[in-house]
């Protein structure tokens, strides 16, 4: 059965899920209000040393690099509108080839031309991230959950979750922390200079 967490919990991966090495990040929301406009939300993963910046901009697996030069994370693709049920974006990880030097892997989620469409947080609906063990069978795979239901009304990106390196172990943090600057601040406070 999957554990459903709250803001600010962290809870073990591999240590109470033995053997887990292949997973897929699974993320889902749905636009609550819209002026007919799409929603595009897109999501990405910084792979970040102890320091908590990149390495150099590969580190960053987003849809306009889908997979990670060491394999460990690859994107499943871009939604363009968050319709349909079940995960609107996937990123598959392999625990087993991220980088030694890599300590975190930090999940988050944007919007599209946020500015320039008058969009933020405030108007997606069921926001969620979740981990799915890919050695389980199929209706037993999610073991945990985190449904983000803050109000984040005026923020443009996210961070949804962290995976991160304690003990020999891994762990899961669901975070829920909004930015108003977008792909742009995520980018910058992660170590990846970007133009304009």
């Amino acid at each position: 059965m999957a554990v459903n967490l709250t803001k600010g919990q962290k809870v073990d991966l591999t240590k109470t899920n033995p053997g887990l090495q292949k997973l897929t990040i699974g993320l889902g929301w749905n636009p609550r209000r819209t002026d007919g406009q799409q929603f595009d939300l897109d999501a990405s993963a910084f792979l970040v040393k102890g320091d908590g910046k990149v390495r150099d901009e590969k580190d960053m697996v987003f849809y306009g690099n889908k997979s990670h030069e060491s394999n460990c994370i690859i994107h499943g693709g871009d939604n363009r509108d968050g319709q349909g049920e079940g995960d609107d974006e996937k990123m598959n990880v392999d625990l087993a080839l991220v980088p030694a030097d890599i300590d975190k892997i930090v999940v988050s989620v944007t919007i599209h031309e946020a500015s320039e469409r008058g969009q933020n947080f405030g108007m997606v609906d069921g926001a969620y991230v979740r981990i799915v063990d890919e050695s389980k069978p199929a209706g037993q795979q999610e073991i945990l959950r985190y449904d983000l239901s803050e109000d984040a009304s005026t923020n443009t990106a996210m961070i949804f979750a962290r995976l991160y390196r304690k003990d020999g172990e891994w762990k899961f943090e669901a975070v829920g922390q909004g930015y108003n600057a977008g792909l742009k601040g995520l980018c910058t406070d992660h170590g990846i200079q970007v133009e304009g």
